[in-house]
């Protein structure tokens, strides 16, 4: 009886057919063929991915996991572990194309500043006869072949975009490129036999990351490797070597999701509010008495405030200058009245009679 079976198939297809995919594609096939949750059954999950590398591991395969070091995701991919003529013979790029992805891999790995890319105009200027080593380790010069020398500008740049849709290169803002994340799962044994310098967090490979600011001092951080180490409060904020202070702000969003304990602004924004509510309530008080049609207004029956002194000793004043004026009206209207009655005991004492 097979280890394997067709749970574990269910994920080495999409892997095989489609490429690396991010750890949300996986957990989700994951939680579709076996109904657990990989973040409640992580053992489970473990073994479920031990059991595909076991088989995998037959024919020189591996199912690895990686961070992609443009955006911080942890990506899971189908790679090859043997490196010799007879896998060669299984891609689909011509020696000059693999000649220039050599050639922007070295630029962009060989870059002081770490920045993780180069730009398409130097991407697509590389001289691809710099990849053609001789036996002793020198470039050669002549005997060119001439599938390198007759390489077209718009060939380089046809290639540069199949390469990024096999994830292989990535393009970057204000059009840059940078490595995909193919080559961070592809490549990990080549980034340590040529030297690249590695993170001080994660031991793998700082293609992209932040450097220290401390003199003589090469320790390379990933940004999501910053933000973990220095999330804690009790963290030292220093280069884990020299000790120098890594200039590092943590937003606040991040920081109050990453810190487990509550901030003492945080606590004190609570009762500001209050405060701020009851001097607003304060402020309104204090003005002067409004005017006539405002108090018109509120005795038909708008908001009144019962709790204080002040506010009960206004709706007073306001009640009594409210009878005054309805007895005032009153008069108004019994004047208007008996007018009315004597001009027409006067003029037509025949319509004040009948009526």
């Amino acid at each position: 009886m097979s280890v394997v079976n067709w749970k574990h198939h269910a994920l080495i297809q999409p892997l095989l057919a489609r490429g690396p995919q991010k750890e949300q594609e996986i957990n989700k096939i994951f939680a579709g063929v076996t109904g657990k949750n990989p973040g409640n059954h992580q053992q489970h999950f473990n073994d479920y991915l031990s059991k595909i590398n076991k088989e995998l591991s037959y024919v020189q395969f591996e199912l690895r996991c990686c961070r992609n070091q443009n955006d911080g995701q942890v990506c899971y991919g189908v790679v090859n572990n043997v490196s010799d003529e007879q896998s060669k013979l299984g891609t689909k790029y011509s020696t000059p194309q693999i000649a220039l992805y050599r050639g922007i891999l070295e630029a962009i790995v060989q870059d002081a500043r770490a920045k993780g890319y180069i730009s398409i105009i130097d991407a697509l200027n590389i001289r691809l006869e710099n990849q053609l080593p001789t036996e002793n380790g020198s470039q050669s010069q002549d005997g060119v072949p001439p599938a390198l020398r007759n390489f077209s500008m718009s060939q380089k740049e046809k290639t540069v975009n199949e390469l990024v849709h096999d994830q292989w290169l990535s393009y970057c803002t204000d059009g840059n490129v940078g490595l995909g994340v193919r080559s961070f799962l592809d490549l990990r044994s080549w980034f340590r036999n040529n030297d690249v310098p590695f993170c001080a967090v994660c031991n793998e490979a700082a293609v992209k990351a932040e450097l220290c600011q401390g003199e003589d001092c090469s320790v390379r951080i990933h940004n999501y490797c910053l933000k973990k180490k220095f999330s804690q409060r009790r963290s030292e904020r220093a280069c884990p070597t020299c000790g120098t202070p890594w200039k590092y702000q943590m937003p606040k969003a991040e920081a109050v999701e990453f810190d487990g304990e509550p901030n003492d602004s945080s606590q004190s924004q609570p009762h500001a509010e209050p405060m701020q509510s009851q001097q607003a309530l304060g402020s309104k008080r204090k003005k002067p008495p409004r005017t006539s049609r405002t108090n018109d207004a509120e005795i038909t029956g708008q908001g009144s405030h019962q709790d204080s002194p002040s506010s009960v000793d206004f709706k007073r004043v306001t009640r009594a200058s409210a009878r005054s004026r309805v007895h005032v009206h009153t008069c108004k209207i019994l004047l208007n009245y008996y007018t009315i009655r004597v001009y027409c005991l006067k003029t037509e004492p025949t319509v004040y009679l009948g009526s």
